[in-house]
């Protein structure tokens, strides 16, 4: 328990500290600016003429995000790792939806299939993009801040806080495990392995759910009370409010713009 921990090995490798005016900004505006902007970008009509123009311009908002908060396009690429899924939905789609076709470098693919398609990605890929600004630009034990002035449950908070805590803990006892079993001479190069990988990950989840009582008992002890215990309460005026939402609403020009002139 008084070991000292650090916001976990992932969250911590994507916060990019700095001083420039985003991330000085509030986390809990720059959540709700996230928030609003993808709402944005999900509104934007799939079949739309203008629809491109669109994404193209909410893009430059992030970038100029992004250039004004000093964070580098492979920072930004590196973020978009997580919507791989997202990608083999949106090339599946233009092979199994039905309609009119056309033919694409010798394929036969739906138009329609292509519009929600290229649709779907272009949408996950601004939303990640933007989430990604969020938590380059935010200490992660700052976003849970922002999440409980936010009005989250408080339980929900004190998971994400003890996740972010020891998730570097429980990765540590992995990477010891794994030296133990090599140690042993064993390598996971066959289906065989799985005999004892099993059992090492049923391991490893008794060793963590015993850390976890351990560590609550020594909560108890020290007068925990099912909340815990916060700083006090910033408050935030006009300016740093505007300064967040600007994005959402340059958004929201940008789709106006777009339905007008299209």
């Amino acid at each position: 328990m008084g070991a000292g921990h650090g916001h976990g090995a992932g969250l911590a490798s994507m916060y990019v500290p700095g001083a420039s005016p985003v991330h000085r900004l509030e986390p809990h505006t720059k959540l709700v600016a996230v928030l609003a902007f993808a709402l944005v970008v999900v509104l934007t009509p799939v079949h739309a003429g203008w629809a491109p123009w669109a994404y193209a311009g909410f893009l430059a908002l992030l970038l100029g995000v992004a250039a004004v908060a000093g964070i580098r396009p492979g920072r930004l690429l590196r973020g978009l790792v997580v919507e791989v899924p997202f990608v083999f939905f949106a090339l599946l789609l233009p092979v199994v939806s039905r309609g009119p076709r056309t033919e694409v470098l010798g394929l036969s693919l739906s138009e329609s299939g292509l519009a929600a398609g290229g649709s779907i990605l272009a949408k996950a890929t601004l939303s990640v993009l933007a989430a990604t600004l969020l938590a380059a630009t935010t200490d992660p034990r700052a976003l849970l801040r922002g999440l409980d002035r936010l009005r989250l449950p408080a339980v929900l908070v004190q998971i994400l806080t003890f996740m972010i805590r020891y998730a570097d803990v429980v990765g540590g006892e992995l990477r010891r495990m794994k030296v133990a079993r090599e140690s042993r001479g064993f390598r996971a190069r066959r289906v065989g392995a799985l005999k004892v990988l099993g059992p090492a990950a049923g391991s490893l989840f008794i060793r963590s759910y015993e850390r976890g009582e351990r560590v609550h008992l020594a909560m108890l002890s020290r007068g925990y009370t099912g909340r815990l215990p916060t700083g006090p309460v910033a408050v935030v005026g006009s300016r740093s409010w505007a300064a967040a939402l600007s994005l959402p609403l340059a958004a929201v020009a940008v789709l106006g713009a777009g339905s007008l002139l299209g």
